[in-house]
């Protein structure tokens, strides 16, 4: 009886419609593929088993698990993948990686392309006396994709350029090990992770249908979709810029601190807070680390930063909000003028995109190869808008904005679009913004009491960075608090910190996540999480 019989059976005693042809077709070329996998991986392990017989045999085959559980200290030294070059030709080498692609040429040859991060080599396994036996061909080529192998040989310098490798030396191999073996159906093939939509069009021009790996399915499987170029990419950027951000601050004489994520009250206001029992009192994650990175200030630090988790629990479906993010939060005694604050921000980005162009240029590659796009426009000095004036160049494209209100996406937008076409930058700082749509520790202009001391930064058309100068006053601190609905009772101790000579001074706080997004000018934030969590995801 096929597999589609009972399925039929079912149909019609329920009286439901019956699958169309196509459907059937559909169903029938399923169970043909899961017949030819489940008859691949039984070959596989067959193939996996050692030949008694084969006097080569202790130089491949499967390692026990009593020998990877740290039995004896390593005496042989490992070469990273990345380090293979022609420096090593005729050396002997020991690697391990993912085994990537297997491929055999007939019985006493094969190839495979191992894979450590984002670097690939090309071992080769020919039959020869005293090296390699037809028995160790056959054992590579059973191994499963990804299965994660120990290979020991001689480097080679082939005369053609090899193109299905990052490494431009073979592996002569000598000894070939599993270390960890792969299922041999994979949820989501490597390949078609690593394939961009230009590739996918193009095929289907040709008339090629090529598998597209939805970006819920990449995240169902992170482990594997995390394991394509592009992405060990993009998580290099991202340890760099963090790296950038800590080195540059400690250079301007910043103390790194960790402030507590457990709290009694909103640190930012409004109802997007997760919110918890601590021990029988009401609490909440911190939404930032705002009000302890100000009592820092107060307490005697001249500058801080803070790299850490940051909860939002708002119901925001889109492209650039996580529910859990990484913040890269800054706060400095200011002495005269929050355009010191500024300067910070200037120097630190410039710095910072100068550092990733020149170190990440092969990472950058990676990524503009599956997620194309154009290199980041900046200045050297960062130009400086004011809200009024941003409103004005909207109003003057015929986009009427409140002069009071906060800007959309929409026009946050065009207003990036306007500012490239006349400054020639995707990199800008809007200040002076209007007081009602800042949080309620945000300063006052004091020529204009319905602006204030604040500012964005913005690139590619959007939002990276909050700053401003805060509220040092405990009077204007509650007064301000209470007209934005706190609970005054819920941040008293924040509150009283400033009761005792508290500094002018402000700060600002920028979303690693979106700050590598929008530099790579990728589409989706969940790109640039490691494993994100939205208001649909908790898993993996």
């Amino acid at each position: 009886m096929s597999s589609e019989e009972p399925m039929n059976t079912a149909a019609e005693e329920s009286g439901e419609k019956k699958p169309s042809k196509k459907e059937l077709a559909k169903l029938e070329r399923q169970r043909k593929r899961q017949e030819a996998a489940a008859a691949s991986a039984a070959a596989a392990t067959a193939n996996l088993s050692i030949s008694a017989d084969d006097p080569l045999a202790a130089n491949y085959g499967e390692i026990p698990l009593n020998d990877l559980q740290s039995k004896e200290l390593p005496a042989a030294v490992w070469t990273p993948v990345k380090d293979l070059t022609e420096d090593l030709k005729d050396k002997s080498v020991l690697i391990q990686g993912h085994a990537q692609a297997i491929r055999a040429v007939g019985k006493k040859m094969a190839f495979l392309v191992v894979r450590e991060e984002c670097f690939t080599v090309q071992c080769v396994l020919t039959v020869a006396p005293d090296l390699v036996s037809p028995q160790m061909v056959k054992f590579a080529t059973g191994l499963s994709r990804e299965s994660i192998v120990d290979i020991e040989g001689i480097v080679s310098v082939p005369s053609q350029p090899i193109t299905g490798a990052s490494q431009q030396v073979e592996i002569q191999v000598r000894k070939l090990y599993c270390v960890n073996k792969a299922v041999p159906i994979l949820p989501i093939n490597i390949e078609d992770a690593t394939r961009s939509e230009a590739e996918i069009e193009k095929a289907l021009q040709a008339g090629e249908q090529l598998v597209r790996v939805n970006q819920d399915t990449r995240l169902n499987y992170r482990v594997l979709d995390l394991r394509t170029p592009a992405n060990q990419g993009i998580f290099e950027v991202q340890c760099q810029v963090e790296e950038i951000f800590r080195q540059f601050l400690l250079s301007k004489g910043f103390r790194g601190i960790h402030t507590p994520k457990l709290i009694a009250g909103s640190s930012e206001g409004g109802a997007a807070v997760f919110r918890l029992d601590y021990k029988g009192t009401p609490a909440c994650l911190a939404q930032s680390p705002q009000l302890h990175k100000q009592m820092a200030i107060c307490g005697g630090f001249n500058r801080v930063f803070e790299i850490g988790a940051v909860y939002r629990a708002e119901d925001s479906f889109t492209h650039r909000h996580l529910c859990e993010f990484i913040g890269l939060d800054v706060e400095m005694r200011i002495k005269k003028h929050y355009s010191e604050v500024m300067d910070i921000v200037d120097g630190l980005f410039v710095k910072m995109f100068d550092t990733l162009n020149e170190k990440c240029a092969k990472e950058l590659e990676a990524i503009n190869k599956q997620y194309p796009f154009e290199k980041l426009k900046y200045l050297r000095k960062t130009l400086r808008l004011t809200f009024e004036e941003g409103v004005q160049m909207l109003k003057e494209a015929g986009i009427e904005v409140d002069p009071f209100g906060d800007l959309n996406t929409e026009t946050e937008r065009k207003l990036g679009q306007l500012v490239l076409e006349k400054y020639g930058t995707e990199f800008y700082i809007l200040h002076r913004y209007p007081l009602a749509v800042r949080p309620f520790y945000t300063m006052p202009c004091y020529d204009n009491p319905k602006y204030s001391n604040s500012f964005d930064v913005f690139i590619r058309g959007e939002e990276i960075i909050s700053g401003a100068q805060r509220i040092h006053v405990p009077e204007l601190l509650t007064e301000r608090a209470q007209a934005c609905g706190i609970d005054v009772s819920t941040i008293s101790t924040y509150i009283d910190a400033f009761r005792y000579g508290a500094p002018t001074h402000g700060g600002f706080g920028v979303g690693l996540e979106r700050v590598v997004m929008l530099f790579c000018a990728l589409n989706n934030i969940r790109k640039t999480s490691l494993f994100p969590r939205d208001p649909q995801r908790i898993a993996p």
